[in-house]
């Protein structure tokens, strides 16, 4: 059976590369296409054998079974738009979207199924289903901190992890992260919001992203702790994402359910 082709969109940004590296020690999956920027210094190049990095995503998608997109907000939405019209799935690794952006995703999910998640690492999204659980078992007696580094190259904050981490805590005790998310602290604050979900931001050096949740009691405290040594794990779970979107219905899906651990 012939291997599904997979393009690979910001192929030469540092998740691209690697992404591309999981590809050739896929059994099912292969490189079928490179995308980069217009204007890109090695548009054109040879990034595979057959497979020449270009700008064009119309030409790009053609012949492909999926894309998987790791680029800015702007460019994401320009390659899922001709997606959709193409009818290639997409998995999308591309955080800092606005909430207009992000509206139109949902939008053109009804047309072509896409994966979208902020972390495509398996214990991530574990990570992420036992703050779920933690936080719904633990109550209110428990205050959720959480701290977020990467490296000094990373133009979003908070991480897109860490929002979704403090999305699964507020999942996990009915409330609306928005309405209760706290994103910095300075000057007289005043006492600590009873539901209050803190989520601090660090940047330096060259670090692919730790995050920690606290869970901080009355002389006792829950730590939820994930490192990164590299970005291999994140282009693993993307290619195994790829794989299942495969032949999906139309939808806006993500890591957890691709996982299984939504309970489907």
């Amino acid at each position: 059976m012939s291997r599904r082709r997979i393009l690979v969109v910001g192929a030469l940004g540092r998740m691209g590369e690697r992404v591309r590296a999981a590809l050739g020690e896929h059994a099912a999956l292969e490189l079928g296409g490179a995308l980069e920027i217009p204007g890109h210094p090695d548009l054109g190049s040879e990034v595979a054998p057959g497979i020449q990095l270009g700008d064009d995503a119309c030409a790009a998608l053609e012949g492909c079974d999926a894309a998987i997109v790791f680029a800015s907000p702007e460019g994401t939405l320009d390659l899922l738009r001709v997606a959709a019209e193409q009818g290639v799935p997409c998995v999308v690794g591309t955080t800092g979207f606005e909430p207009a952006q992000q509206e139109e995703i949902e939008r053109l999910a009804g047309k072509v199924p896409l994966v979208v998640a902020a972390n495509f690492s398996v214990a991530v999204n574990v990570l992420f289903h036992l703050a779920r659980e933690a936080a719904a078992r633990l109550g209110d007696g428990f205050d959720a901190e959480i701290v977020e580094i990467h490296h000094t190259a990373k133009v979003d904050a908070p991480s897109g992890t860490a929002l979704r981490l403090g999305q699964a805590v507020a999942e996990g005790r009915g409330l609306a992260l928005d309405e209760h998310a706290v994103l910095s602290r300075e000057g007289h604050t005043g006492p600590r919001p009873q539901d209050a979900i803190g989520i601090q931001t660090l940047r330096g050096g060259d670090n692919p992203g730790e995050h920690t949740l606290y869970f901080v009691g009355q002389g006792e405290r829950l730590e939820l702790v994930h490192r990164s040594a590299t970005r291999d794990h994140f282009a693993r779970g993307a290619v195994r994402a790829a794989e299942w979107v495969l032949d999906r219905a139309p939808g806006l899906y993500d890591m957890e359910q691709v996982l299984g651990l939504d309970g489907g």
